[in-house]
């Protein structure tokens, strides 16, 4: 009889469907896939079993420099306790986790329905996170638990394959299992600080963030005095055009090809009423004359451009020994978000505290390294004027996590016609009447995937002007024109509430709702992108023509257009 006995315990353990066994351990690696190909670009997925816990990890990357502040993670299950330790470790030193318990995980479906996974029989759960279908195979014929993805929900089994809407799966690859001793538990003796959820994914995003504040809460106004200075000094703000031109040289991180940077302004009024021309730009140094040598000595110290009628336009297109500023973003302020909120009531209308404007500039990585000169300007003539803080920040991306891609990039500005220190003496860009802005250049042996960022926008604030009127712009390269394009914003009604002091019309609307040239208060412009494939190295010429609006009295019409050459080295 006890022979019989224990024959029959030995096949319910080792065939068909096992028992939770303690004494077991085993690991097994996930691969993911994506309409069922694999993604080489995916670091391998680990979990491991032993002692009534488990461990679930993923393959680092071997380059660790590609993620500066790069988390060092790890979910744990303890299933004496019932509940999911998250746990994040930094090359810093920094520990933290946070705790979830079993019974707050998302409630699961079962279903008849099965599926074989490295020779296991698979039983099948399901379950809908944030719109989200999720489909777990999952096992108890392992001996052993687990999940590639423990948050999705509580089975008892070894989960071979989750299936995220019917086209991305974490599936089993390999599957080791060994009948000997486990250790006792797979949690680590220091767990660090503990926190909350979301207070370790703050901490996760802060640290592999790159951030510089560039300005912080800086002023620009009118009525400054500027300073006598040759070279700047790191560190140092420099005021300029009586306050309303502000430059500061930063010394900024390299940051690697898979992270996307992107420039953050924050702004508001600090007694300027009215919606203003605002632009964020870094000055090239490389060439012989640079934006700088106009800031220190006066706008005479610039390359000058003529148009047909014989105006003179300083330091705004490329020359021989000069580059124009490059562009990070144009944005437009409102009319007194803050400092006039209490102004003005309007039903149903709660004023915004201050302007948020964020554009991601990737594309302009070079002018973001190293040692550089970043301006921002807001053309007023207010001794309150403006307040504004700008960050540049990188944030990691999707890349392969095998090796870097080490991008050689080409960069040249054409032009820039906002003119940033006009309260300095540098003209309009009204060069358009009966002619067209035209400039040289030379692109080298060896570029590719060459493209032209592009940021337009019409000025002109009456009836007639070309602020409230649709203008087609075109570029030309040696003749042939290559693109067309009509800037116009029919959106700005969406930011009212970003302006308080803005005119209420008889009819119910308001002046910043009107549709405009390019942009609206409160808005940034986006660029536009002209892919140039059939220009090949050598010499070529650029003309951008638009129809400037007639003059009305003291009143005219301008446009403030700005563009840059992009590509790549072979």
């Amino acid at each position: 009889m006890k022979t019989l006995f224990w024959s029959f315990l030995m096949f319910l353990i080792i065939g068909g469907a096992v028992a939770q066994d303690f004494s077991r351990q085993g690991t097994v690696t996930y691969k993911v896939l994506y309409n069922g190909k694999e993604r080489k670009d995916m670091p391998l997925l680990h979990v491991q079993y032993a002692g009534q816990s488990s461990k679930v990890w993923r393959d680092k990357p071997t380059v660790e420099q590609l993620i500066p502040g790069y988390a060092h993670e790890a979910t744990f299950a303890d299933y004496s306790s019932k509940r999911l330790i998250q746990m994040a470790q930094f090359d810093d030193g920094d520990v933290y986790h946070s705790l979830l318990s079993f019974d707050d995980l998302p409630t699961l479906e079962l279903t008849d329905e099965t599926r074989v996974i490295q020779g296991y029989t698979c039983k099948q759960a399901k379950t809908v996170i944030n719109s989200n279908q999720m489909v777990i195979w999952y096992t108890d014929e392992a001996g052993i638990q687990g999940s590639p993805q423990p948050h999705v929900g509580y089975v008892p089994g070894l989960v071979l394959s989750v299936v995220r809407n019917g086209n991305n799966e974490t599936l089993a690859s390999e599957v080791n299992i060994k009948r000997k001793k486990a250790k006792e538990t797979l949690l680590p003796a220091n767990l660090g600080e503990v926190v909350t959820k979301n207070e370790l994914g703050d901490i996760k995003r802060e640290k592999m963030i790159i951030s510089t504040r560039v300005f912080d809460d800086e002023q620009i106004c009118w009525g400054k005095e500027n300073l006598e200075v040759d070279q700047p000094v790191l560190d140092s703000v420099y005021h300029f055009a009586g306050g309303t031109l502000i430059v500061k040289k930063v010394k900024l991180p390299k940051t690697p090809d898979h992270y996307s940077i992107f420039a953050e302004i924050n702004q508001y009024s600090n007694g300027d009423a009215y919606d203003r021309t605002g632009s964020v730009f870094v000055i090239p140094t490389e060439r012989e004359k640079s934006f700088w040598d106009g800031l220190k000595g006066g706008m005479e110290a610039l390359p000058v451009y003529y148009d047909a009628e014989g105006l003179d336009y300083q330091g705004v297109v490329l020359t021989e020994n000069y580059e124009p500023v490059v562009e990070l973003v144009r944005f437009f302020t409102t009319f007194g978000v803050r400092h006039f909120n209490d102004r003005v009531k309007i039903k149903d209308i709660e004023w915004e505290d201050h302007s948020i404007y964020k554009q991601d500039v990737s594309d302009l990585k070079p002018y973001l390294e190293g040692e550089v000169l970043i301006g921002a300007f807001i053309g007023n003539y207010d001794r309150g004027g403006h307040k504004l803080t700008l960050d540049i920040k990188a944030y990691p991306g999707s890349f392969d996590w095998k090796e870097e891609s080490g991008k050689k990039y080409y960069m040249q500005p054409l032009f820039n016609t906002c003119n940033v220190m006009e309260m300095g003496g540098q003209r309009y860009g009204t060069m358009f009447k009966n002619d067209s802005l035209t400039v040289n250049f030379t692109v080298p042996e060896g570029v590719k995937n060459l493209k032209f960022r592009y940021i337009t926008t019409g000025h002109g604030g009456w009836g007639g002007g070309d602020e409230f009127n649709p203008k087609q712009n075109e570029i030309f390269i040696d003749g042939e024109r290559v693109f067309t394009f009509t800037p116009w914003r029919t959106d700005c009604a969406a930011y009212r509430k970003y302006n308080p002091v803005s005119g209420n019309f008889w009819n119910g609307i308001s002046s910043s709702d009107l549709s405009r040239s390019g942009w609206c208060p409160g808005t940034a412009t986006n660029p536009e992108y002209v892919e140039l494939p059939d220009v090949q190295a050598g010499s070529h010429q650029m003309k951008v023509a638009i129809p400037l609006g007639e003059p009305a009295g003291t009143s005219f019409s301008a446009w403030s257009i700005s563009g840059i050459l992009i590509g790549e080295y072979e």
